[in-house]
């Protein structure tokens, strides 16, 4: 192993590692958020948050890109960023953060199937063992039953496995389409496209007017929180990631978010039960099957 290869190696664990701390803590602060904030305020300003921190680097990066790079950084904007933002802060509505967090370790699982359908990618026998428990992980889900006899939100979850599907599709498209990009370009560009429509929702529905009245403080502060850190920052490194491994290994942060998201469920008093535990396991098993069949 070259030095170069050694440094990537390091570099890319170290941010494996990072993201998936920054990620996992994601759902709960998207439940803090919608305390005082509706679940499209939440997406819109989770999106709107980001796109200002980037407005600035915009002047200086749009002309890095070149017309054929456009459509890819629309797919990554809408995939990437927008859609799951929507899709989560809905989903969370009637999903514990703790549920969320483990439904997004679908991520690489999805990665992985659209890399094979349509970027090319090659599959073992073993992966699709893998792709079977990891969906029998998220079938324990949704028909498991909570701590009363409430049956789980199907619809919701559904939202929550369509947002993973999102994020695969966007992983493949910058792997394969945006390699050659620098990550801060395609972060700005991609929320470039859809920050402006974001703007004009927000100001449309009584988020200032609701942020002012001092009582959403909380809410306020863990919206800005995943917006600069969990979105804004997370996305240049994720981009930086995939550039350096491959949209699978990059997807692999999903493997810690769920452990991380459990925990923050357990201190803020959700329910872990067993059933949960047991799709974990599955779930995990599932995705590493798929990534480490080799």
């Amino acid at each position: 192993m070259n030095t170069e290869t050694k440094d990537n190696t390091i570099l890319a664990w170290g941010l494996l590692l990072f993201l998936s701390l920054v990620w996992g803590s994601s759902f709960i602060l998207i439940k803090k958020s919608l305390i005082a904030y509706s679940a499209n305020q939440v997406a819109a300003g989770r999106i709107v948050f980001a796109f200002l921190a980037f407005l600035p680097l915009l002047i200086t990066r749009y002309k890095d890109v070149d017309k054929k790079s456009l459509p890819p950084l629309i797919i990554v904007g809408l995939c990437g960023s927008g859609l799951p933002a929507l899709l989560y802060a809905t989903a969370q509505t009637e999903i514990s953060s703790s549920v969320a967090g483990l439904l997004n370790a679908l991520t690489p699982i999805f990665a992985f199937l659209l890399g094979v359908a349509f970027f090319g990618k090659r599959f073992q026998v073993k992966q699709l063992l893998g792709i079977t428990l990891g969906f029998s992980g998220t079938l324990i889900i949704f028909f498991s039953r909570g701590t009363g006899n409430e049956q789980f939100p199907i619809l919701m979850g559904m939202l929550l496995v369509l947002a993973t599907f999102c994020y695969g599709v966007s992983a493949n498209t910058v792997a394969s389409k945006l390699k050659g990009l620098h990550p801060l370009v395609i972060s700005t560009l991609s929320f470039s496209v859809i920050g402006p429509w974001a703007l004009a929702y927000l100001l449309s529905t009584d988020f200032i007017s609701v942020t002012l009245t001092g009582e959403a403080n909380v809410s306020l502060i863990a919206l800005l929180t995943l917006s600069l850190v969990g979105t804004f920052g997370a996305n240049i490194l994720f981009f930086k990631l995939i550039q350096i491994t491959d949209a699978v290994f990059s997807s692999s942060v999903s493997f810690i978010t769920p452990i991380v998201a459990l925990g923050w469920g357990f201190l803020d008093g959700e329910h872990i039960s067993l059933y949960i535990m047991l799709a974990l396991a599955l779930i995990l098993s599932g995705v590493f099957m798929v990534k480490f069949s080799k």
